[in-house]
Protein backbone atom coordinates (compact mmCIF):
# COMPACT_ATOMS: atom_id res chain seq x y z
CA UNK A 1 0.00 0.00 0.00
CA UNK A 2 1.22 3.52 -0.78
CA UNK A 3 2.19 5.97 1.96
CA UNK A 4 -0.42 8.25 3.49
CA UNK A 5 0.79 11.41 1.74
CA UNK A 6 0.72 9.58 -1.59
CA UNK A 7 -2.81 8.28 -0.99
CA UNK A 8 -3.95 11.77 -0.01
CA UNK A 9 -2.72 13.13 -3.33
CA UNK A 10 -3.83 10.30 -5.62
CA UNK A 11 -6.89 8.79 -3.93
CA UNK A 12 -10.11 8.87 -5.92
CA UNK A 13 -8.35 9.94 -9.12
CA UNK A 14 -8.05 6.54 -10.80
CA UNK A 15 -10.29 7.46 -13.74
CA UNK A 16 -8.75 10.85 -14.59
CA UNK A 17 -6.22 9.51 -17.11
CA UNK A 18 -8.96 7.70 -19.02
CA UNK A 19 -10.95 10.91 -19.05
CA UNK A 20 -7.94 12.75 -20.43
CA UNK A 21 -7.84 15.32 -17.61
CA UNK A 22 -5.42 16.23 -14.84
CA UNK A 23 -7.56 18.37 -12.54
CA UNK A 24 -10.60 16.91 -10.85
CA UNK A 25 -13.70 17.41 -13.06
CA UNK A 26 -16.92 18.85 -11.62
CA UNK A 27 -20.15 17.31 -12.88
CA UNK A 28 -22.97 19.76 -12.14
CA UNK A 29 -25.71 17.78 -13.90
CA UNK A 30 -28.96 17.44 -12.01
CA UNK A 31 -30.30 14.80 -14.40
CA UNK A 32 -28.80 12.35 -16.88
CA UNK A 33 -30.11 11.10 -20.26
CA UNK A 34 -31.64 7.62 -20.10
CA UNK A 35 -32.37 6.62 -23.73
CA UNK A 36 -33.23 3.11 -22.58
CA UNK A 37 -35.91 3.82 -19.98
CA UNK A 38 -36.07 0.20 -18.82
CA UNK A 39 -32.33 0.15 -18.19
CA UNK A 40 -32.66 3.53 -16.48
CA UNK A 41 -35.33 2.14 -14.21
CA UNK A 42 -33.09 -0.75 -13.25
CA UNK A 43 -30.28 1.69 -12.44
CA UNK A 44 -32.64 3.80 -10.34
CA UNK A 45 -33.77 0.73 -8.40
CA UNK A 46 -30.19 -0.36 -7.76
CA UNK A 47 -29.21 3.08 -6.47
CA UNK A 48 -32.34 3.26 -4.31
CA UNK A 49 -31.31 -0.08 -2.83
CA UNK A 50 -28.00 1.48 -1.78
CA UNK A 51 -25.40 0.41 -4.35
CA UNK A 52 -22.41 2.71 -4.78
CA UNK A 53 -22.86 3.13 -8.54
CA UNK A 54 -25.04 1.89 -11.36
CA UNK A 55 -25.12 1.91 -15.17
CA UNK A 56 -26.54 5.45 -15.07
CA UNK A 57 -26.63 8.07 -12.29
CA UNK A 58 -30.19 8.86 -13.44
CA UNK A 59 -30.60 11.85 -11.11
CA UNK A 60 -28.23 13.87 -8.94
CA UNK A 61 -30.00 12.96 -5.71
CA UNK A 62 -29.13 9.33 -6.44
CA UNK A 63 -25.50 9.64 -7.51
CA UNK A 64 -22.89 12.19 -8.59
CA UNK A 65 -19.48 11.24 -10.07
CA UNK A 66 -17.65 14.18 -8.49
CA UNK A 67 -18.91 13.32 -5.01
CA UNK A 68 -18.20 9.63 -5.59
CA UNK A 69 -14.53 10.36 -6.28
CA UNK A 70 -14.25 12.18 -2.97
CA UNK A 71 -15.97 9.31 -1.17
CA UNK A 72 -13.47 6.79 -2.59
CA UNK A 73 -10.55 8.99 -1.56
CA UNK A 74 -11.78 9.45 2.01
CA UNK A 75 -12.48 5.72 2.43
CA UNK A 76 -8.92 5.02 1.30
CA UNK A 77 -7.50 7.37 3.94
CA UNK A 78 -9.70 5.92 6.70
CA UNK A 79 -9.03 2.32 5.70
CA UNK A 80 -12.69 1.43 5.17
CA UNK A 81 -14.48 -0.21 2.25
CA UNK A 82 -16.56 2.83 1.38
CA UNK A 83 -17.71 6.24 2.56
CA UNK A 84 -20.88 8.27 2.04
CA UNK A 85 -20.91 12.07 1.79
CA UNK A 86 -23.66 14.42 2.95
CA UNK A 87 -24.56 18.08 2.69
CA UNK A 88 -23.24 18.85 6.21
CA UNK A 89 -21.70 17.17 9.20
CA UNK A 90 -25.04 17.24 10.99
CA UNK A 91 -26.74 15.61 8.01
CA UNK A 92 -24.14 12.85 8.29
CA UNK A 93 -24.77 12.40 12.03
CA UNK A 94 -28.51 12.33 11.42
CA UNK A 95 -28.14 9.66 8.74
CA UNK A 96 -26.07 7.42 11.03
CA UNK A 97 -28.65 7.67 13.82
CA UNK A 98 -31.45 6.93 11.38
CA UNK A 99 -29.63 3.98 9.81
CA UNK A 100 -28.25 2.36 12.96
CA UNK A 101 -31.04 3.10 15.44
CA UNK A 102 -34.31 4.18 13.83
CA UNK A 103 -34.30 1.86 10.79
CA UNK A 104 -32.95 -1.02 12.90
CA UNK A 105 -35.83 -0.68 15.37
CA UNK A 106 -33.44 0.06 18.24
CA UNK A 107 -34.28 3.64 19.25
CA UNK A 108 -31.81 3.97 22.11
CA UNK A 109 -28.45 5.70 21.84
CA UNK A 110 -25.58 5.75 24.34
CA UNK A 111 -23.42 8.86 24.01
CA UNK A 112 -20.17 9.88 25.67
CA UNK A 113 -19.87 13.58 26.51
CA UNK A 114 -18.49 15.96 25.57
CA UNK A 115 -19.59 15.93 21.97
CA UNK A 116 -19.98 18.66 19.40
CA UNK A 117 -22.88 20.77 20.65
CA UNK A 118 -25.02 20.16 17.58
CA UNK A 119 -24.67 16.39 17.94
CA UNK A 120 -25.41 16.58 21.66
CA UNK A 121 -28.54 18.65 21.04
CA UNK A 122 -29.76 16.38 18.24
CA UNK A 123 -29.46 13.31 20.45
CA UNK A 124 -31.15 14.90 23.45
CA UNK A 125 -33.92 16.67 21.52
CA UNK A 126 -35.89 13.54 20.62
CA UNK A 127 -36.25 14.94 17.12
CA UNK A 128 -35.29 11.63 15.52
CA UNK A 129 -37.40 9.54 17.85
CA UNK A 130 -34.49 8.16 19.84
CA UNK A 131 -33.83 8.16 23.56
CA UNK A 132 -30.28 8.96 24.66
CA UNK A 133 -28.35 7.95 27.76
CA UNK A 134 -25.16 9.90 28.43
CA UNK A 135 -22.39 7.88 30.01
CA UNK A 136 -18.70 8.18 30.67
CA UNK A 137 -16.36 6.18 28.47
CA UNK A 138 -15.73 3.63 31.22
CA UNK A 139 -19.46 2.99 31.80
CA UNK A 140 -20.74 2.41 28.28
CA UNK A 141 -21.54 -1.24 28.96
CA UNK A 142 -23.77 -0.30 31.94
CA UNK A 143 -25.82 2.05 29.77
CA UNK A 144 -26.54 -0.42 26.96
CA UNK A 145 -29.96 -2.06 26.79
CA UNK A 146 -31.54 -4.52 24.32
CA UNK A 147 -32.93 -1.44 22.51
CA UNK A 148 -29.55 0.24 22.04
CA UNK A 149 -28.79 0.77 18.36
CA UNK A 150 -25.75 3.02 18.52
CA UNK A 151 -22.92 4.28 20.71
CA UNK A 152 -21.67 7.78 19.89
CA UNK A 153 -18.35 9.28 20.95
CA UNK A 154 -15.85 11.88 19.81
CA UNK A 155 -12.11 11.74 20.39
CA UNK A 156 -10.36 14.10 20.76
CA UNK A 157 -13.57 15.58 22.07
CA UNK A 158 -15.10 18.91 21.15
CA UNK A 159 -14.34 21.28 22.79
CA UNK A 160 -12.08 20.17 25.66
CA UNK A 161 -9.90 17.56 23.90
CA UNK A 162 -10.87 14.63 26.14
CA UNK A 163 -9.41 11.38 24.82
CA UNK A 164 -11.34 8.10 24.62
CA UNK A 165 -9.84 4.66 24.09
CA UNK A 166 -11.79 3.57 21.00
CA UNK A 167 -10.93 -0.13 21.26
CA UNK A 168 -12.05 -0.19 24.91
CA UNK A 169 -15.30 1.57 24.01
CA UNK A 170 -15.94 -0.90 21.19
CA UNK A 171 -15.31 -3.82 23.54
CA UNK A 172 -17.86 -2.44 26.00
CA UNK A 173 -20.39 -1.88 23.21
CA UNK A 174 -20.30 -5.52 22.17
CA UNK A 175 -22.58 -6.02 19.17
CA UNK A 176 -23.80 -2.41 19.22
CA UNK A 177 -22.26 -0.31 16.42
CA UNK A 178 -20.01 2.55 17.51
CA UNK A 179 -19.78 5.90 15.73
CA UNK A 180 -16.60 7.91 16.31
CA UNK A 181 -16.46 11.57 15.34
CA UNK A 182 -12.93 11.88 13.95
CA UNK A 183 -13.17 15.55 12.93
CA UNK A 184 -10.48 16.87 15.30
CA UNK A 185 -7.92 14.15 14.56
CA UNK A 186 -8.62 13.66 10.83
CA UNK A 187 -7.42 10.46 9.13
CA UNK A 188 -3.91 11.94 9.28
CA UNK A 189 -3.70 11.33 13.03
CA UNK A 190 -6.27 8.63 13.76
CA UNK A 191 -8.19 5.84 12.02
CA UNK A 192 -11.04 4.74 14.32
CA UNK A 193 -12.09 1.85 12.08
CA UNK A 194 -8.71 0.22 12.74
CA UNK A 195 -9.70 0.12 16.41
CA UNK A 196 -13.14 -1.38 15.77
CA UNK A 197 -15.38 1.65 15.15
CA UNK A 198 -18.33 0.89 12.89
CA UNK A 199 -18.81 4.43 11.58
CA UNK A 200 -16.12 7.11 11.24
CA UNK A 201 -17.68 10.55 10.98
CA UNK A 202 -16.15 13.79 9.71
CA UNK A 203 -17.50 17.27 9.46
CA UNK A 204 -15.81 17.83 6.12
CA UNK A 205 -16.39 21.53 6.61
CA UNK A 206 -13.39 21.52 8.92
CA UNK A 207 -9.99 20.01 8.06
CA UNK A 208 -11.00 18.06 4.97
CA UNK A 209 -12.03 21.19 3.11
CA UNK A 210 -9.55 23.19 5.12
CA UNK A 211 -10.20 26.69 3.83
CA UNK A 212 -13.52 27.71 5.38
CA UNK A 213 -15.35 27.68 2.04
CA UNK A 214 -17.25 24.38 1.88
CA UNK A 215 -19.99 22.72 3.93
CA UNK A 216 -20.18 18.94 4.03
CA UNK A 217 -20.01 15.73 6.04
CA UNK A 218 -18.87 12.19 5.35
CA UNK A 219 -19.09 8.78 7.03
CA UNK A 220 -16.55 6.02 6.38
CA UNK A 221 -17.72 2.46 7.04
CA UNK A 222 -18.25 -1.00 5.56
CA UNK A 223 -19.92 -1.43 2.18
CA UNK A 224 -23.00 -2.91 3.84
CA UNK A 225 -23.41 -0.01 6.25
CA UNK A 226 -22.72 2.47 3.45
CA UNK A 227 -25.60 1.01 1.44
CA UNK A 228 -28.07 1.82 4.20
CA UNK A 229 -26.63 5.32 4.58
CA UNK A 230 -27.09 5.93 0.86
CA UNK A 231 -30.72 4.82 1.17
CA UNK A 232 -31.21 7.42 3.90
CA UNK A 233 -29.46 10.08 1.83
CA UNK A 234 -31.59 9.40 -1.25
CA UNK A 235 -34.89 9.54 0.63
CA UNK A 236 -34.05 12.54 2.82
CA UNK A 237 -32.23 14.48 0.09
CA UNK A 238 -29.23 15.17 2.34
CA UNK A 239 -26.90 15.17 -0.66
CA UNK A 240 -23.56 16.90 -0.98
CA UNK A 241 -23.38 19.45 -3.79
CA UNK A 242 -20.80 18.50 -6.46
CA UNK A 243 -18.81 21.68 -5.82
CA UNK A 244 -18.56 20.66 -2.17
CA UNK A 245 -17.35 17.21 -3.19
CA UNK A 246 -14.76 18.80 -5.46
CA UNK A 247 -13.48 21.20 -2.80
CA UNK A 248 -13.18 18.53 -0.10
CA UNK A 249 -11.50 16.11 -2.51
CA UNK A 250 -9.04 18.81 -3.51
CA UNK A 251 -8.47 19.55 0.19
CA UNK A 252 -7.37 15.97 0.87
CA UNK A 253 -4.23 16.44 -1.20
CA UNK A 254 -2.83 19.00 1.25
CA UNK A 255 -4.53 17.63 4.38
CA UNK A 256 -1.42 15.93 5.85
CA UNK A 257 0.76 19.00 5.33
CA UNK A 258 -1.83 21.36 6.83
CA UNK A 259 -2.50 19.16 9.86
CA UNK A 260 1.18 18.57 10.56
CA UNK A 261 2.08 22.26 10.30
CA UNK A 262 -0.87 23.45 12.41
CA UNK A 263 -0.12 20.75 14.99
CA UNK A 264 3.44 22.05 15.42
CA UNK A 265 2.03 25.50 16.14
CA UNK A 266 -0.53 24.09 18.57
CA UNK A 267 2.07 22.19 20.59
CA UNK A 268 4.12 25.35 21.05
CA UNK A 269 1.11 27.52 21.89
CA UNK A 270 -0.19 24.99 24.41
CA UNK A 271 3.19 25.01 26.16
CA UNK A 272 3.26 28.80 26.37
CA UNK A 273 -0.36 29.15 27.44
CA UNK A 274 0.23 26.69 30.27
CA UNK A 275 2.75 29.18 31.69
CA UNK A 276 0.65 32.33 31.21
CA UNK A 277 -0.61 33.94 34.46
CA UNK A 278 -3.98 34.84 32.90
CA UNK A 279 -4.70 31.21 31.97
CA UNK A 280 -6.16 28.57 34.24
CA UNK A 281 -5.94 25.10 32.67
CA UNK A 282 -4.82 24.29 29.14
CA UNK A 283 -6.18 21.22 27.36
CA UNK A 284 -4.06 19.67 24.60
CA UNK A 285 -2.96 16.03 24.31
CA UNK A 286 0.68 17.09 24.09
CA UNK A 287 0.77 18.42 27.66
CA UNK A 288 1.86 16.40 30.70
CA UNK A 289 -1.06 14.50 32.23
CA UNK A 290 -3.34 15.05 29.23
CA UNK A 291 -3.08 11.46 27.99
CA UNK A 292 -3.66 9.23 31.02
CA UNK A 293 -4.60 6.25 28.84
CA UNK A 294 -1.41 6.42 26.78
CA UNK A 295 -3.25 6.83 23.48
CA UNK A 296 -0.62 8.96 21.78
CA UNK A 297 1.44 6.61 19.66
CA UNK A 298 -1.06 3.79 20.14
CA UNK A 299 -4.32 5.26 18.83
CA UNK A 300 -3.35 8.82 17.96
CA UNK A 301 -0.38 9.57 15.74
CA UNK A 302 -0.19 13.14 17.04
CA UNK A 303 -1.92 15.55 19.47
CA UNK A 304 -3.66 17.62 16.79
CA UNK A 305 -4.09 21.31 16.15
CA UNK A 306 -7.02 22.20 18.43
CA UNK A 307 -6.50 23.31 22.02
CA UNK A 308 -8.66 24.76 24.77
CA UNK A 309 -7.96 26.81 27.86
CA UNK A 310 -9.76 28.51 30.72
CA UNK A 311 -9.28 32.19 31.46
CA UNK A 312 -9.13 34.07 34.76
CA UNK A 313 -11.26 36.86 33.36
CA UNK A 314 -14.31 37.12 31.12
CA UNK A 315 -13.54 35.02 28.02
CA UNK A 316 -15.64 37.40 25.92
CA UNK A 317 -13.26 40.23 26.76
CA UNK A 318 -10.26 38.09 25.84
CA UNK A 319 -11.77 37.39 22.42
CA UNK A 320 -12.53 41.08 21.91
CA UNK A 321 -8.86 41.84 22.49
CA UNK A 322 -7.68 39.68 19.60
CA UNK A 323 -6.80 41.19 16.24
CA UNK A 324 -5.09 38.49 14.16
CA UNK A 325 -7.02 35.45 15.33
CA UNK A 326 -10.49 35.14 13.80
CA UNK A 327 -13.33 35.03 16.37
CA UNK A 328 -15.62 32.46 14.77
CA UNK A 329 -17.10 29.00 15.18
CA UNK A 330 -15.84 26.08 13.10
CA UNK A 331 -12.25 24.85 12.98
CA UNK A 332 -9.64 23.29 10.75
CA UNK A 333 -9.14 26.29 8.51
CA UNK A 334 -5.77 27.68 7.42
CA UNK A 335 -6.25 30.63 9.77
CA UNK A 336 -6.47 30.44 13.55
CA UNK A 337 -10.01 30.56 14.95
CA UNK A 338 -11.21 31.10 18.51
CA UNK A 339 -14.66 30.64 20.01
CA UNK A 340 -16.40 30.54 23.37
CA UNK A 341 -18.19 27.14 23.50
CA UNK A 342 -20.62 28.05 26.29
CA UNK A 343 -21.87 31.00 24.23
CA UNK A 344 -21.77 29.41 20.77
CA UNK A 345 -21.08 25.80 19.71
CA UNK A 346 -22.32 24.29 23.00
CA UNK A 347 -24.94 26.88 23.89
CA UNK A 348 -27.81 24.38 23.43
CA UNK A 349 -26.23 21.90 25.86
CA UNK A 350 -27.59 22.58 29.38
CA UNK A 351 -24.99 24.45 31.45
CA UNK A 352 -25.03 21.85 34.24
CA UNK A 353 -24.23 19.13 31.70
CA UNK A 354 -21.50 21.24 30.11
CA UNK A 355 -19.79 21.82 33.43
CA UNK A 356 -20.19 18.19 34.49
CA UNK A 357 -18.30 16.90 31.44
CA UNK A 358 -15.45 19.39 31.65
CA UNK A 359 -16.69 22.33 29.59
CA UNK A 360 -16.80 25.26 32.05
CA UNK A 361 -18.17 28.72 31.28
CA UNK A 362 -14.70 30.26 31.01
CA UNK A 363 -13.36 27.84 28.40
CA UNK A 364 -12.09 29.08 25.04
CA UNK A 365 -11.42 26.75 22.11
CA UNK A 366 -8.67 27.58 19.63
CA UNK A 367 -8.28 25.96 16.22
CA UNK A 368 -4.66 26.71 15.43
CA UNK A 369 -3.86 27.70 11.87
CA UNK A 370 -0.85 28.04 9.63
CA UNK A 371 0.31 31.54 10.54
CA UNK A 372 3.77 32.10 12.00
CA UNK A 373 3.51 30.83 15.54
CA UNK A 374 5.09 34.00 16.98
CA UNK A 375 2.34 36.11 15.41
CA UNK A 376 -0.38 33.88 16.86
CA UNK A 377 1.30 33.99 20.26
CA UNK A 378 1.72 37.77 20.22
CA UNK A 379 -2.02 38.14 19.59
CA UNK A 380 -3.00 35.73 22.36
CA UNK A 381 -0.51 37.12 24.85
CA UNK A 382 -1.57 40.70 24.20
CA UNK A 383 -5.27 39.93 24.61
CA UNK A 384 -4.74 37.87 27.77
CA UNK A 385 -2.33 40.37 29.33
CA UNK A 386 -4.59 43.36 28.60
CA UNK A 387 -7.67 41.80 30.15
CA UNK A 388 -5.74 40.43 33.10
CA UNK A 389 -3.52 43.50 33.69
CA UNK A 390 -4.24 43.58 37.44
CA UNK A 391 -3.52 39.87 37.91
CA UNK A 392 -1.33 39.12 40.91
CA UNK A 393 2.12 37.90 39.93
CA UNK A 394 1.94 35.20 42.58
CA UNK A 395 -1.28 33.79 41.11
CA UNK A 396 -1.53 30.05 41.76
CA UNK A 397 -2.73 28.19 38.67
CA UNK A 398 -5.63 25.75 38.77
CA UNK A 399 -4.77 22.10 38.87
CA UNK A 400 -6.03 19.56 36.32
CA UNK A 401 -8.44 18.27 38.96
CA UNK A 402 -10.27 21.59 38.74
CA UNK A 403 -11.08 20.78 35.13
CA UNK A 404 -12.40 17.19 35.09
CA UNK A 405 -11.69 14.94 32.12
CA UNK A 406 -15.09 13.29 32.33
CA UNK A 407 -18.18 13.14 34.50
CA UNK A 408 -20.55 10.36 35.45
CA UNK A 409 -24.04 10.99 34.10
CA UNK A 410 -25.56 7.53 34.43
Amino acid sequence: MAGFHTMAVHGGRDDLAALGVHALPIDLSTTYPVPDQAAGGEALQALADGVAEAASPVYARLHNPTVARFEKALALLEGTEQSVAFGSGMAAVTAVVQAAAVMAGKPHVVAVRPLYGGTDHLLSSGLLGVRTTYATADRIAEAITPETGLVVLETPANPNLDLVDIAAAVAQAGDVPVMVDNTFATPVLQNPAAHGATYVLHSGTKYLGGHGDVLGGVVACSAERAGTLRQVRIVTGAVLHPLGGYLMHRGLATLPLRVEAAQRNAVELARRLAEHPAVGVVRHPSLPGADPLGLLGRQLRGPGAVLAFTTREDPTEVVRGLSLITPAVSLGSVDTLVEHPAALTHRLVPSADRNACGVPENLLRVSVGLEDVEDIWDDLDRALSTVCAPCDVDYIKSSPSDFPLTAHTL
